[in-house]
């Protein structure tokens, strides 16, 4: 039976995962374990390598250049030990993957568009991570400059399991877990690993089910079935939408925090069933962990965030959300579903916030 063609994110990666990304990250599996048992001190520069070898293998010479060019670029301004520059330089950087003649000239260095693709998703993931390390060196004393070296930084970027989509994981935490030496157990790890691919082919199969047997997002793309459907169906597709959207997440971030866990990191926790989710804040808090804690440590907080006045919160989580639009691509569409769950947000806080009042509570 045919499948889905609509979901182009599902089908993207499973064509790259069956291609090339699947044995590249067994690859890094293998050079892991062996540097584990054999020079645990070495490890993060052993995958440092592996990572910068895995990306010119895919995204080619000049594609390393542009990754290596940005991770420069970011260290340097982070020498100012300004939070404002690094930010203006994360932005700027940000901001020429959307320039037309630059995406022309990428386009060229490749024969397909998904080639070209690759990088402009694994760029985009790299901006935040080369934004984390820069913003966490500015906030670092003299004496905690040497964990946050330019080869650090490259160990941080060039780290493969979360190279091309993620999940993030913030600097300050990624370094001192790595950093940290703990008894190596290949028995333990082989297990680990088994029940992993295990449950990782579980949630493939399921997913791969829904996407040929529900044609979801066939059915969003034309009018006509949605205009002759009742309230009840709408809403049956919308919430089989998101079911599918969670199922897809487990398997995109399911494999790379697989495979955290056996270089003995601790990844961002999966997202949560989104059918246990009644409220905006917990879908934001629990779905994407890593880009969660992203927004918080480097833009709600700084910002002033709840411990600042009412307006100062409203402004804090406004920018966020900007962000989190423009992070996406800044089209239309996503500033108007960023505003939606910036709206979301407020009602849900500012109800909390009436019900939390003495009198309302006595009432109630």
């Amino acid at each position: 039976m045919p499948q889905d063609p609509m979901d182009f994110e599902w089908s993207y990666w499973i064509e790259w995962g069956r291609e090339r990304i699947l044995w590249l990250l067994a690859g890094h599996l293998l050079v892991s374990q062996v540097s584990r048992l054999l020079a645990e001190k070495y490890k993060p520069w052993c995958l440092m390598v592996y990572g910068m070898a895995a990306c010119w293998l895919l995204l080619g010479i000049k594609g390393f250049a542009v990754i290596l060019l940005h991770a420069t670029i970011s260290f340097a301004v982070a020498q100012f030990q300004l939070s404002l520059l690094t930010w203006m330089c994360s932005l700027i950087l940000l901001s020429t993957l959307r320039i037309p003649a630059v995406e022309e000239a990428k386009r060229k260095w490749y024969d397909t568009e998904n080639e070209y693709y690759l990088l402009l998703f694994t760029v985009s993931v790299r901006c935040l991570f080369c934004t984390s390390f820069s913003l966490e060196y500015c906030w670092h004393g003299p004496a905690q400059k040497s964990s946050h070296s330019f080869l650090w930084m490259l160990a941080y970027v060039f780290y493969y399991p979360m190279f091309h989509n993620g999940p993030l994981m913030n600097f300050d935490e990624f370094s001192k877990q790595m950093r940290r030496q703990e008894a190596f157990s290949l028995k333990t790890n082989l297990s680990i690993l088994i029940v992993g691919i295990i449950r990782i082919f579980f949630w493939w199969c399921l997913a791969e089910l829904m996407i040929h047997l529900m044609y979801i997002h066939a059915l969003y793309s034309s009018a006509p079935p949605l205009e002759a459907a009742s309230y009840w169906a709408l809403g049956g597709l919308a919430l089989a939408q998101v079911l599918f959207f969670y199922v897809k997440h487990l398997v995109l971030y399911g494999v790379p925090a697989l495979l955290l866990q056996m270089d003995g990191l601790k990844p961002p926790a999966l997202p949560c069933c989104v059918s246990l989710m009644h409220s905006f804040t917990k879908m934001w808090r629990s779905f994407d962990v890593g880009l969660h804690r992203f927004l918080v440590r480097y833009i709600y907080v700084p910002m002033g965030g709840s411990q600042s006045s009412l307006l100062g919160t409203l402004f804090s989580t406004a920018l966020t959300f900007a962000f989190v639009s423009y992070w996406h691509g800044g089209q239309s569409y996503l500033w108007y579903w960023g505003a939606l769950n910036w709206l979301g947000v407020i009602v849900e806080n500012g109800v909390k916030r009436i019900l939390s009042i003495s009198l309302i509570q006595d009432l109630i």
